[in-house]
């Protein structure tokens, strides 16, 4: 009988705990279609989310609509998964990275250059996929684009 009483109440733990997880994960995440702000901003829920790690040209420069452009045709009528960072940006934005289908946003808009790997936050993480854009000249790459974008890019 003890035994029993021992191994209900292990049960119990690892149910409650399990559930504790879940929850956290939860809400860590936010789920659903989301409006195009800019290259490297969405709105999921009123939730306005930045890709984390990366940075797209700002408006009245030259690649943002292109930016722009490119990221409403990738993630258009689809729903988007994003996993929030602890912080908040200096806007009060949440920083998150997104997903479709469990591709990463930031690593597709890199990769294909319509966004830098943004160093000072992402620690190099799309770092080859900014590579091969660059030797490629795809996207942003093959623009006359302000030299203090890609600078920024590169602050660490």
């Amino acid at each position: 009988m003890k035994k029993l009483s021992l191994i209900l109440s292990s049960f119990f733990i690892i149910i409650i705990f399990s559930f504790s997880i879940v929850y956290s994960l939860e809400k860590n995440t936010v789920k659903g279609k989301a409006k195009i702000i800019d290259g490297d901003t969405i709105k999921i829920n009123n939730e306005k989310i930045r890709f984390a790690g990366i940075d797209t040209p700002e408006r009245n420069e030259i690649g943002h609509e292109f930016s722009k452009q490119k990221l409403k045709e990738k993630i258009s009528f689809k729903i988007i998964t994003c996993t929030r960072e602890k912080n908040k940006d200096w806007w009060g934005r949440t920083v998150a990275e997104c997903f479709i289908k469990g591709e990463s946003i930031s690593s597709f808009m890199v990769k294909n250059g319509y966004a830098c790997d943004y160093v000072k936050y992402s620690k190099k993480k799309y770092a080859k996929e900014e590579e091969y854009a660059k030797s490629k000249k795809l996207g942003i790459w093959k623009m006359k684009f302000s030299p203090s974008w890609e600078k920024k890019c590169r602050k660490k």
